[in-house]
Order: structure tokens, then sequence, then C-alpha cells
């Protein structure tokens, strides 16, 4: 995206006032999405932005500016800028010489930005009509598909310059059914960090029956209990949870400013020795996958908790450099306007070796959840509050009737410590988006069936 030389002039204007490190981020992002609801195509749209950041730090003050001019004036006035922020006064020159790493290019097989908008419609029509097919109670379907190509260049004072080409494409459905009980709602959908050959493997018209049926099947639910029960987790339907209110408290940023419960405990038994919790941003396809970070790291595996000791939290560069630490190559940031800070990828709890249909069978009384909606986490207490969107009662270790959507309620370490059975079926869940201090990033979470001994769920029946 950039001439090499050009970066390095850049670099060098960035720490010509005495900035001890400089960094440049360039981007060129693209996306495609298009909705339809009720019937009708609602809206398609495309857009693409293209600009650069540059980050200069001089002690513990960092300046940023970002341009979407990317002429060599507009690069150098940035640099100029940031580095004014940064630390006023100093002068002299330095040079920056740049070793590039190998090139890499988008591994698809077909980028979506070459398949016509009327051929990416024609999905959302057939979901719909397979959706509308599971019977009168469907009123309401509505589909969406959305692709991306973000194609990224890191370059730093350190030598760095690095390259990633990402391309994700995504496709979800949403049922609406009425009956006696009112209206309920079931949603399927799935991404991967691949081209539109991702409709190869994802059936779109079983995606539209399978909302469909999710939202029959909650016409005849149940009032949730309100009670404290064991909780079995299906295998991909609740690694949101562990993302939230285990996941966020690892970042070392948090842990830093002590707004963390994990803060201080490495090396200490925070779970049950059943969980191993990692954080991996090479697994191929999923949705937080990269070849980069966004400081320019290559992505890596990070076990944050093993057999239930906590071995380590998630850095970005210059904190992991501040600390002394190994870099875990969690430096994310939403687009070339931000700032990088720590964030997760793909964070899932490793496979266990309990048959899952066991776990169920041991379980006399208890909730079972298929699916997990959203939920707010306070990282300083680790107490946590998720939505049950596909939820049922479980009654002498058998899977019985569907629940109405509630909450689950509970704490993130006490939840870890909690869990006594883990499945060997491992799954990853519906991609998603992390937000953080109003960024959002692309991630991934999963986990095997396991139980929790004892959790909270949030009801109205007694």
């Amino acid at each position: 995206m950039l001439d090499q030389s050009l970066v390095e002039r850049v670099l060098g204007a960035a720490l010509r006032t005495g900035g001890e490190f400089a960094e440049v981020f360039a981007e060129d992002a693209r996306n495609t999405s298009a909705r339809l609801d009720d019937g009708r195509v609602e809206e398609v749209t495309s857009g693409r932005s293209r600009g650069v950041g540059i980050r200069v730090v001089a002690g513990d003050t960092t300046g940023f500016a970002h341009t979407a001019d990317l002429s060599e004036r507009g690069l150098l006035g940035a640099a100029e800028a940031a580095s004014a922020v940064a630390r006023r006064g100093g002068g002299g020159l330095r040079t920056v010489g740049l070793s590039r790493a190998p090139e890499r290019a988008a591994a698809v097989d077909v980028l979506p930005e070459r398949v016509g908008k009327a051929t990416k419609v024609e999905l959302l029509s057939r979901a719909d009509a397979a959706a509308r097919s599971e019977g009168g109670a469907i009123r309401q379907v509505s589909a969406t598909y959305a692709d991306s190509r973000r194609r990224i260049l890191v370059a730093n004072s350190d030598g760095l310059l690095a390259t990633d080409d990402q391309v994700k494409t995504r496709f979800a459905v949403l049922a609406v059914a009425s009956g006696d009980t009112g209206m309920q709602t079931g949603r399927e959908s799935q991404g991967y960090a691949m081209g539109f050959e991702f409709f190869d493997l994802f059936d779109v018209e079983e995606a539209g029956r399978a909302a469909s049926r999710r939202a029959v099947t909650k016409l005849a639910a149940r009032p949730a209990p309100s009670a404290t029960l064991p909780v079995v987790l299906k295998s991909g339907g609740g690694g949101v949870l562990f993302h939230e209110a285990c996941g966020h408290g690892l970042e070392a940023d948090l842990v830093s400013k002590r707004a963390s419960v994990f803060a201080g405990r490495r090396g200490e038994q925070v779970a049950s020795p059943l969980v191993t919790l990692v954080d991996d941003g090479t697994m191929a396809r999923e949705w937080g996958t990269f070849a980069i970070d966004d400081e320019g790291n290559p992505a890596g595996r990070n076990v944050l908790i093993e057999q239930g000791i906590l071995t380590d939290y998630l850095y970005d560069f210059l904190r992991a450099r501040k600390e002394g630490r190994p870099v875990s190559t969690n430096g994310r940031r939403q687009s070339y306007r931000h700032l990088p800070m720590v964030r997760m990828t793909n964070t899932f709890v490793v496979n266990g070796a309990e048959d899952p249909d066991e776990i169920v069978r041991q379980t006399a009384k208890g909730v079972y959840v298929a699916q997990l909606g959203g939920g707010q986490v306070n990282t300083a207490t680790g107490d946590f509050v998720f939505g049950m969107t596909e939820a049922y009662l479980i009654e002498d270790g058998r899977i019985t009737d569907p629940l109405r959507d509630a909450n689950l309620i509970g704490n993130g370490p006490d939840v870890l410590g909690l869990i006594d059975a883990v499945g060997n079926d491992f799954a990853m869940g519906s991609p998603g988006t992390c937000g953080k201090d109003g960024q959002g990033v692309p991630v991934g979470d999963g986990q095997p069936t396991l139980r929790v001994r004892a959790l909270t769920v949030g009801g109205t029946a007694a």
C-alpha cells in the first residue's frame, strides 16, 4: 500500500523530536452487506476506507495522529503531529531501516468482491424461503449477508515491516414465530475468515430452517426456573461466557489498572483442574484469526489457564516490552483511526475426556443451555449476567421441555471453580464482535459441553 522508502522517511520524521518508538499502521478496508427483511431486500451497501495511523511514544506519553491523505506531505504532517504530542523539543535525526517480512496474500479461493451483488442477494432469498417452509407459525424472517477484506501494513522504528490480507464472510438468519404464548425468535449464524467459498460449507437453506425450528420450539416453552441449579452448556453455545466473564479479566491493561479480579494471581489456582483456557489467533478459518496482529507481530497461541492454574495474561507489544514479558500478539485496533489495545482473538476452553451425553445423564435436575446471547460483566469483581436464547430443562438425566428466554447470573472466578465435568466434543460458536473502549474487533469463542455445578438461573418459575 505504501512504498518502503516512504515509510522509512515517515518513521524518521516521527522520531525527529525525540520519540523513542514510532509506528506506521496503514489500512485499506472494504466491505459489502445485504439485508432481507420480511421478504424484501432492505439494503445492499458497500464501503471502502483507506488511511494511516501514526503512533509515537516518548516515555509514558503516546502521541497519535491519523490521516486519509496518503501523499508524502500528508503522512509527514501526521508523523510530525503525533511526535509533537509525544514530546516537544529535542532534535536530531534518526534513520530507520526496515526489513520486510514475507508478503502474505489472502488464502481464499474466491474473493467476495469479485462476486456480483445479485448472487449475494439470491442467498438471502433462498434462506428466507427455507425458513418460511417450516410452517405457518413463522411470521417474519430476516437474513443478512456480510463480507469484508482488510489489507494492512505495519512498520515501526525497531525495523519491522509486515503485511496481512484478511478476508471474512458471514451469514445470519433470524426467524420470528407467533403462537398462543406470544412471539418467539430463533437465530442461526456463522462466519469464517475465508472467501465466498464459505458457501460450499455453509448451507443457507438449512440455516433458515434451523432458525425457524428454534423459534417454533420456543412457542411451547415453559418459564425458566428461578433457582440455583446445575447448568450444562452445549458445545460451542457457551463460549461467550468465558470470553466475557474470564477473558477480559486476563487482558493486561485491565490487570495493570487493578480493574481485574485476576490481577496479581499468576501461578494461582483460579479454576477447576478440568479447565484449560486458550486464546489462539492462528486457528484456521475462525473469526478472530489473522496472520499478524495490528502491531505487526505474528499471531500466536497463548495458554491463559492450564489445568486450573493462571499461567499468563494477554499483552500488546508496548505493554509487554514495558513489563519485560513475551509479546502475546494481542494488540488489536478497529481501524487506522484507532490506537491498538490488548484484545482477545479466538478464546476457548479445550476438550475434556467425558461423553457429553453422559454429562447430561449424570445431572438429575438442571438447565441445558444450547445458546447464550449477549451479556455484561464487571471485570473488577467478575460478576456477570448473560441471556439464554435457547435452553431446556434437565429432568432425571434427560433434556425435556424448552424454556423461555432468561438470564444466567454468576461470578466468573466462581464459575471456573464450579466446573465439574468437561466433554470431548469441542466446537467453536458463532462469530462475534467484541466491544472495548469504543472499539469493535472480530472474535471467536468456543468450548466443549461442560457442567457448572451451581449457577443462578434468573427465570420466573419457582
